[in-house]
């Protein structure tokens, strides 16, 4: 297979699921280093393809999917971290990045894709085993998210719980 057979295999591959394809899986697969799909995935995005890397791997942008979006601002605490992501994704929502503004770097942004109570659970679990601190710690709780949702209602309903437990920042 050469390289422009490769990079379609890769677009097919990641238009088809909805579930991410680490770099090093895909190169064992393609009998190609891990770097060649480095460059593969650049190369793509080069070619305007909306391909996102998150920690479980590469995905297809929901923008390609006519998702319904809006970002939101969250203000609380990092023990409610878990609790905002669940009830995101109970009404069936993708919380697909956490964006703080921070005073020395700007804007810093974090790919999440998180779709699922397993993907909660697991994102969870990384902060714990890892001890890291979420980036909400450097900005007092304050932070955003871009949300997207299949349809109008189903956003609807994820902006009313998360404004009845008071995770939305108000006017």
């Amino acid at each position: 297979m050469n390289s422009k057979e490769r990079r379609k295999y890769i677009e097919d591959l990641l238009r088809k699921t909805n579930t991410p394809h680490k770099g090093h899986v895909l190169s064992e697969e393609l009998g190609v280093t891990r770097q060649i799909i480095v460059k593969d995935i650049a190369i793509l995005r080069a070619e305007g393809k909306k391909i996102i890397a998150t920690p479980e791997g590469y995905l297809i942008s929901n923008e390609e999917k006519n998702l319904v979006k809006k970002v939101m601002a969250f203000c609380h605490k990092a023990d409610d971290i878990e609790d905002e992501l669940k009830t995101v994704v109970k009404f069936g929502g993708i919380i697909e990045d956490v964006i703080i503004e921070h005073s020395v770097y700007g804007e810093l942004k974090g790919m999440l894709m998180i779709k699922t109570l397993y993907d909660v659970e697991n994102f969870i679990k990384k902060i714990n085993e890892h001890k890291a601190e979420p980036l909400l710690i450097l900005t007092g709780g304050i932070h955003l998210h871009t949300i997207s949702a299949e349809n109008d209602d189903i956003m609807d309903n994820i902006t009313t719980e998360l404004k009845n437990k008071m995770y939305l920042l108000s006017d």
